[in-house]
């Protein structure tokens, strides 16, 4: 499936940095925490710079295509280094040095950045598609578009995401889904320019959710939970749901959680009218994050909590935040931060088909949603987004005032560990595959590396 089923709690980011050279010339690395079997960047990979460049000629199949990436800074997020220079070989990184620190390479190629910050690339976690297309078709021209442009906008990697729709039609769309995930496992690191960002796992959004607080989701499809219909989507989906939301409160909703669980699955609350027990019963039966905090909820009350205390005060939750101005005032963006601190929060799009496209009518599931001047709007209500991952950070940046570091963070660290894949995204390290996004000062997207490649070159 791509995340370890058995990790439901977050990993800490890994502390490896290449500390300097041992007599035989190799890296030497941080041994707080060896490189995880799940890497795809091998240690042998991450040694070959120093094999190189210490006159050694390279063991026969390993990598000799070198970059050195510099900037104004780098956020891995959790450290701040300045002037950094970065060894990718093959896709990944190989050693993060202070500019100046050491030689590079022979006979590497050099991307220099002057006044730019580089940061892990950006995960989207919940998005039903852009550019005109969904992410439910489930087919190559769908998810490279979408792909493409996620990329263009700082994003290595996401979850497509459903919406509530008829059994018959969700199981082919997570048929067209797994598909496309296990095309993107198998696609080379020359050829990411045709695919964009990564499809790393499929985000179930219905259709076990509240009538109550269903907000567009079709109610004559949403259905009562359900673990045969559970194992029939796994089933269909060839493993690859990664977190699916649930209303804690429906008959039958803990049962259900318990066995997402016990899937690998990570259950996230959400279009959910739950009470306070309800809410913490949830999160007891194994939830670790909440579905675009503060809309599909019942609301907040001084003597009725409910969910969105739950997830406001549970400090392990998870919480996803659609950061657009739209979708949350920015007072209340400022309380989430506060309450669910630097670890714990989410920025998300909820971005559909129209993302990226001109004013119009474009379709959701089995919905034709109006869209105008930023909204996306279905019988009177909100329905997805057109935002994207780089302008709600900048926005989290605007509304709060905190650092890009935090909110990269927010973009990139946690929605890996969330999800399942902090061993493999939401880090600048050694080891790591090198999907980064580059930020001017603004906080605009000057350019977008892909295991390694340049996204668009």
């Amino acid at each position: 499936m791509g995340a370890d089923a058995n990790a439901m709690e977050a990993d800490e980011p890994s502390a490896a940095f290449r500390l300097g050279r041992d007599a035989a010339g190799l890296d030497i690395v941080s041994s707080a925490r060896e490189f995880p079997a799940t890497t795809t960047c091998s240690r042998a990979t991450v040694r070959a710079v120093a094999h190189w460049d210490a006159g050694k000629t390279p063991a026969e199949g390993m990598a000799t295509v070198i970059t050195v990436l510099t900037a104004a800074k780098l956020l891995t997020p959790l450290t701040e280094i300045d002037a950094p220079q970065v060894t990718i070989e093959d896709g990944c990184i190989t050693s993060i040095e202070s500019r100046g620190a050491l030689a590079p390479p022979e006979g590497a190629s050099h991307l220099d950045y002057p006044d730019a910050t580089l940061v892990p690339g950006y995960f989207d976690v919940h998005t039903h598609g852009a550019m005109g297309q969904n992410a439910m078709d489930g087919t190559d021209d769908a998810f490279d578009a979408i792909g493409k442009f996620l990329a263009s906008r700082g994003v290595a990697a996401y979850l497509p995401t459903t919406v509530t729709a008829p059994i018959d039609m969700t199981l082919c769309a997570l048929e067209g889904m797994a598909q496309q995930i296990e095309r993107a496992k198998e696609t080379s690191r020359e050829a990411v320019s045709l695919h964009g960002a990564k499809p790393l796992g499929i985000h179930l959004e219905g259709p076990f959710l509240s009538h109550s607080k269903r907000g567009v989701q079709p109610a004559e499809y949403l259905q009562e939970p359900s673990i045969d219909l559970l194992r029939r989507f796994w089933e269909a989906a060839r493993g690859h749901i990664v977190v699916m939301t649930v209303a804690p409160e429906l008959p039958g909703a803990i049962e259900l959680i318990q066995e997402a669980v016990r899937l690998g699955i990570r259950v996230s609350l959400g279009h959910s009218n739950a009470t306070t027990p309800e809410a913490q019963a949830g999160v007891a039966a194994g939830a670790v994050s909440a579905t675009h905090t503060f809309n599909a909820m019942r609301p907040l009350d001084h003597r009725q909590p409910g969910l969105l205390g739950v997830v406001l005060d549970e400090v392990h939750l998870f919480a996803e935040l659609i950061c657009d101005g739209i979708h949350v005032d920015p007072l209340l963006v400022r309380l989430f931060h506060k309450a669910k601190t630097p670890d714990r929060g989410i920025l998300v799009t909820d971005s559909i088909a129209a993302t990226g496209m001109p004013d119009g009518v474009y379709k959701l599931g089995t919905m034709n949603v109006t869209v105008a001047n930023g909204r996306c709007m279905y019988e009177g209500r909100l329905a997805g987004s057109v935002l994207t991952l780089d302008r709600a950070v900048r926005n989290f940046v605007k509304f709060t005032q905190a650092s890009y570091g935090v909110a990269a963070r927010y973009a990139s660290t946690n929605p890996a560990h969330m999800a399942g894949f902090a061993e493999t995204h939401g880090e600048l390290a050694p080891g790591r595959p090198a999907n980064i996004t580059v930020l001017s000062p603004s906080g605009e997207i000057r350019s977008t590396l892909l295991d390694g490649q340049v996204f668009g070159a």
